[in-house]
């Protein structure tokens, strides 16, 4: 099953912050922050870039990507009943 990594990058000299989603395959897209949005919202509308970029459809479920204790990103996972697991 493909997961999807999206990560925030601060601002530089001369570009605006971004976000990037890629899935570990290569495939990997760069959008701009909008700051009209909040972090969760910026993080869904790059992953939604990245599977409209391959063509890809499904529901998918996102989660907090942490180390250390600090959020580094989200993961996000497609959902499929075969490969769900209750605890």
């Amino acid at each position: 099953m493909k997961t999807i990594v999206t990560k925030y990058h601060g601002p530089t000299n001369t570009k605006g912050s971004k976000m990037v989603a890629e899935d570990g395959d290569g495939n990997r897209i760069t959008a701009y922050y909008d700051s009209a949005l909040d972090s969760d919202d910026n993080h869904a509308n790059a992953c939604k870039a990245l599977c409209k970029k391959m063509g890809w459809s499904g529901k998918l479920q996102g989660g907090c990507l942490l180390k250390g204790g600090q959020t580094i990103g989200m993961v996000w996972s497609w959902i499929d009943r075969d490969c769900q697991v209750s605890v």
